[in-house]
């Protein structure tokens, strides 16, 4: 008997899958055909639920995804996975792709799955690009990165200099300080110089 299987991904712990979920279990995936990956990028070859849906398949059985971005970031990866599902005798089918559904048993769903992996790795280069060149503008104008902010004023850190100048170890102080030894050596040489 053929199945439906459903696979989710979010690339971060504070994302949901719900969305994803419903649209799936909408398409006829039984809530245990349904593997998830949370925290998990698409640019990684390895996924967890990713890697035990596959081992899951079986020929004749769709993979369904909400969307193919879910899937991989790379044309290479997606069609590399395409391929791989279709010499195990397996469909795919892509329920938001282009405003409809496009499954890979068609010549048509094929030929959209390809133009669509390419588009989804052009997005995502598009998108890094932009991020790269706000970052290199805001760096030239001497603006604020982001990060994590220094929450140990230099103050502190030439006090921890002075304890450690007096014999306490490097360990103990970073201890005390609640921050790393690489990051107060840090800090101490950048009070240095």
């Amino acid at each position: 008997m053929t199945k439906l299987i459903g696979y989710a991904r979010v690339s971060t712990k504070g994302q949901d899958t719900d969305r994803q979920e419903i649209d799936l279990l909408n398409a006829g995936v039984r809530k245990d055909d349904l593997y998830v990956d949370h925290g998990v990028s698409g640019s990684r070859d390895k996924r967890p639920q990713l890697d035990r849906m596959l081992e899951a398949l079986h020929t004749g059985d769709t993979l369904v995804v909400a969307t193919l971005d879910r899937l991989g970031r790379s044309t290479q990866h997606m069609l590399a996975l395409s391929e791989q599902l279709k010499a195990n005798g397996v469909n795919l089918r892509v329920l938001n792709l282009g405003g409809g559904d496009v499954d890979t048993s068609t010549p048509m769903g094929k030929m959209m799955f390809t133009v669509m992996a390419s588009l989804a790795e052009m997005e995502l280069a598009i998108k890094t690009e932009r991020i790269q060149d706000s970052v290199a503008k805001r760096k030239a104008k001497g603006g604020d990165l982001g990060g994590r902010r220094e929450s140990i004023s230099d103050e502190t850190i030439r006090n921890a200099m002075t304890l450690i100048d007096a014999g306490k170890p490097v360990a103990q102080v970073a201890r005390e300080m609640g921050i790393g030894r690489a990051t107060l050596y840090r800090r101490m040489e950048a009070l240095s110089n």
